[in-house]
């Protein structure tokens, strides 16, 4: 039996493209409503809003985890952690659009050497789900490097 699971948000926004703002909630509860503004996306100055770009980068780099967390444990060496940074780049020129997405993941494997954990990051990369859902949209890079 497969497993099967539907993960809900929402959002809502008010005023004009620009000018608005809006609040995106997490069914489950995660985390508290999540401010998003049009110059979260474009400026990243300080403010503390979110974009839908931070949200899409924070998934992948979750997501990314937990695919080398498997790899790896399947190699017979489970990680001691893994850091991901994800920088999803949005822009706007000629219309709105995700332009490419890089992880940048450090990992703690004792006993693993250089090679065979970048071939397991590799790896994640193509078969982790958010990876999956961006292939052929945009341009993936990864850079992985053991602590």
């Amino acid at each position: 039996m497969a497993l099967k699971a539907s993960s809900r948000a929402s959002a809502t926004w008010t005023g004009s493209l620009t000018e608005g703002k809006g609040t995106a909630k997490f069914k489950s509860g995660a985390c508290p409503d999540l401010p998003v503004s049009w110059n979260a996306r474009t400026h990243r100055d300080g403010e503390s809003n979110t974009s839908p770009e931070e949200l899409i980068a924070a998934a992948h780099a979750a997501c990314f985890c937990m695919a080398l967390s498997n790899e790896l444990t399947q190699k017979g060496q489970a990680p001691r952690s893994l850091e991901v940074e994800a920088t999803c780049v949005f822009e706007v020129d000629n219309g709105a659009s995700i332009k490419s997405m890089s992880l940048d993941v450090v990992g703690d494997v004792p006993g693993m050497d250089a090679g065979t954990f970048e071939q397991a990051a590799n790896a994640a990369k193509d078969g982790c789900p958010v990876s999956k859902a961006l292939k052929g949209n945009i341009d993936i890079q990864m850079k992985a490097s053991l602590r």
